[in-house]
């Protein structure tokens, strides 16, 4: 494995974190704007938590799939 091939699967992984994280924060904010915590309608409270968790659990395949992709 090459240094670049390193740097590249560090960016990847670092990548794929972020978006897990990110889902995790969307969720927990629609969470707390449907238990109306947060001054958001109810509705868009579900919908960030439902976006946020099956975005939590399909975007880091998804984007390993992609990458994946740009190999062949």
């Amino acid at each position: 494995m090459t240094e670049n091939d390193e740097a590249l699967a560090k960016r990847r992984f670092l990548t794929m974190n972020l978006a897990r994280f990110a889902a995790l924060i969307l969720a927990m904010i629609g969470i707390a704007a449907a238990r109306g915590v947060i001054a958001l309608p109810e509705i868009v409270g579900w919908v960030l938590a439902i976006g946020g968790t099956l975005a939590f659990f399909f975007a880091p395949p998804l984007l390993a799939r992609h990458w994946n992709s740009d190999k062949r």
